[in-house]
């Protein structure tokens, strides 16, 4: 029987495009290539027995040109406190081998790389909160990342604006954006100030993106 999962994530990205990231409208970088950094928490989540709550992670890619173009290079990074079995089921999920071809983002970036880093397994530092679109993030020796909400230039209030993908998606139904700051070092080296950054939820299984209400949802709807 193929493997049955779920994979339940709050997850914060950083990357280092505009706030009007064109690549979630299937138009070109800003600056023609992708340089990006997800730091999550499962919320909820298994690997056929194996429990998966409760445990971090991170990816880390650099395109040099377009996704779509290829040519990526790819580190993941999984919570310590995992134990062998998590270890091997989060990297199975993140690198995109456990479900349908391009049935959800690891999977379709995974698919764009052609230079995969060693996994590291390392204490993950994450303070996130999805609707106040605020993140902090630190890997001692890989990832240093803040992100706060954008602030209205008229007012000084948090600018609230939010994606919604009704149907199509293969990443989240709702993205909410703000700003964040990412500096990477080690295998994959890169820094980026003052750019996009989404916070969403991301609902797996080995079929492809689950739909269900998240607190960004509700958020949106109130």
């Amino acid at each position: 029987m193929p493997d049955q999962w779920e994979f339940k994530s709050h997850t914060y990205d950083s990357c280092n495009c505009s706030v009007s990231c064109g690549c979630q409208f299937n138009e070109p970088t800003t600056h023609g290539n992708c340089h990006f950094a997800y730091t999550g928490t499962v919320v909820d989540g298994h690997f056929n027995r194996t429990p998966l709550a409760g445990l971090n992670w991170s990816l880390i890619c650099l395109f040099p040109n377009e996704i779509s173009e290829g040519n990526g290079k790819r580190q993941i990074v999984i919570d310590e406190r995992a134990d062998e079995a998590q270890r091997s089921a989060l990297e199975t999920i993140i690198s995109g081998e456990a479900c349908e071809p391009l049935s959800n983002h690891f999977s379709v970036f995974g698919s764009q790389c052609t230079e995969f880093f060693d996994t590291l397994f390392l204490h993950i530092e994450l303070q996130l909160d999805l609707t106040g679109r605020t993140a902090r993030v630190e890997i001692p020796g890989v990832i240093k990342s803040a992100a706060s909400p954008i602030v209205n230039k008229f007012n000084d209030e948090p600018f609230d604006i939010a994606i919604a993908r009704p149907a199509g998606s293969f990443e989240f139904t709702v993205g909410a954006i703000g700003r964040g700051s990412t500096a990477t070092t080690g295998d994959i080296e890169m820094a980026f100030e003052d750019s996009w950054a989404m916070f969403c939820v991301h609902h797996y299984n080995q079929d492809g993106l689950i739909r269900s209400e998240s607190p960004l949802t509700q958020w949106i709807g109130s």
